[in-house]
């Protein structure tokens, strides 16, 4: 038996062998990736957004070329109960195990439910009953995202949330601070509350997000990620051992990106638009942000991508919605099919679009080469699909009692940056 087959035995958690039973597709929890990812040093996993089946295609088959592990993740607004795509939390474990299988694709892949977004109390009751659902379906890794909410409710939400419906083999991400760009931005306080009274209560997240100065969708500003900023947040909470996850990737041109793999802790990097934008035939820079013309309108890149009919159709569904620049994002859900029915040609050239641009980010931007081996080697070492807990307690779970947490809560205050509901 190979180590890879060997791998395939153990490695794949329970939920992921009860719905794939005969699968040749190693589906693994996040807690692998992060593992591989630490191990390697300064090395970042790509987490690329499946908007749509030309990205998941595309991703997965960059990642093999790489020897990368992979993490391939959809978030709730792109595809929870309101979805803006095809593709959602229920089927993108489907379509990843499928491509896996059909491509002979042997890297390991951790699938991601993103931003599963808390933002009012109300919201907590509901997601213990779609949370299960989700894992059900065949996803291995979550981010409990509460990060709407005051300090003190965030945490508390999460703590409830993660202790009831989260299986503790899963990977976890955390997050702290809403993704506004320069406004509102994290702080060290905020980021040790959040993590410590979760170590308190026996939860030890992968990864913490955290508002470092991105926003989500096309960047209209060189604004982008504060490296000192977020480097100074990782190694206060270095004892906790967490890792970062840095969203808002598309905006950020590539050294700055080699930056935070440099200088930070971060082992998971989102990538959704600029994916989407490459599968489609936008015209993009070096790091995937759409150029735009003099009048403010995507390039469609002549022979690449959807056809120029497709495009044409698609501008004018945008059009007609009023949905400008990053709205058109939009149009993942009524054009999912479409695209699905075009010329063989064209799928293929959708599809390896976003794998050249993922390969190329995943060897000279994120150092993920070969990081497919170390989680091989990390779950023959542990014969088990769970690696088991990334840290150990450090805090006393009588100083994180409700009573303390809301206390605690209301003393960091801080800029939250503006009100709004900001996208996840």
């Amino acid at each position: 038996m190979t180590d890879f087959e060997r791998a395939l035995e153990i490695g794949r958690p329970p939920n992921v062998k009860k719905i794939f039973p005969h699968s040749k597709a190693l589906l693994v929890s996040g807690k692998y990736i992060d593992l591989a990812m630490t191990r390697k040093g300064r090395a970042i996993c790509m987490a690329a957004n499946g908007r749509n089946h030309f990205v998941i295609r595309g991703a997965l088959a960059a990642a093999q070329r790489a020897n990368s592990a992979l993490i391939i993740e959809i978030a709730r607004s792109e595809g929870g109960a309101a979805a803006y795509c095809g593709v959602n939390f229920w089927n993108i474990a489907r379509q990843v195990d499928a491509v896996c299988n059909e491509l002979g694709i042997t890297i390991p892949v951790a699938v991601h439910a993103d931003h599963y977004g808390i933002k009012k109390p109300g919201d907590v009751a509901p997601a213990k009953t779609e949370i299960p659902s989700l894992f059900d379906a065949g996803i291995t890794s979550i981010a409990i995202d509460a990060s709407h909410m005051p300090d003190d409710e965030n945490l508390l939400a999460s703590i409830d949330i993660i202790q009831s419906v989260v299986p503790s083999w899963a990977g976890l991400e955390t997050e702290v601070g809403e993704i506004k760009g320069k406004e509102g931005l994290s702080t060290v306080d905020e980021a040790l509350f959040l993590i410590q009274g979760l170590n308190a209560h026996d939860i030890f997240p992968n990864w913490i997000a955290l508002n470092n100065g991105t926003t989500h969708g096309i960047q209209a500003s060189d604004q982008g990620i504060q490296v000192e900023l977020t480097a100074d947040i990782h190694a206060a909470l270095a004892p906790y051992r967490v890792s970062g996850a840095q969203h808002g990737t598309s905006g950020n041109d590539s050294e700055r990106l080699r930056e935070i793999a440099q200088k930070t802790r971060t082992t998971k990097a989102n990538v959704a638009t600029a994916l989407q934008m490459i599968s489609w035939g936008i015209e993009v820079n070096d790091y995937g942000n759409a150029i735009l013309d003099a009048d403010g309108n995507f390039i469609k890149v002549k022979g690449e991508g959807v056809t120029e009919e497709m495009w044409e159709a698609m501008v004018a569904h945008a059009a007609a919605q009023d949905w400008k620049g990053g709205n058109f994002k939009k149009l993942n859900l009524p054009f999912e099919n479409r695209l699905l029915g075009q010329p063989r040609e064209v799928r293929e050239r959708m599809a390896r679009r976003v794998e050249d641009f993922a390969y190329n980010m995943m060897t000279s931007v994120f150092n993920a080469t070969d990081t497919a081996d170390i989680v091989i080697e990390a779950i023959l070492a542990a014969d088990s699909h769970d690696p088991g807990p990334k840290a150990e307690r450090i805090e006393a779970p009588a100083d994180w009692t409700p009573e303390q947490i809301r206390e605690r809560g209301a003393s960091l205050g801080g800029d939250k940056g503006p009100k709004g509901d900001f996208d996840d």
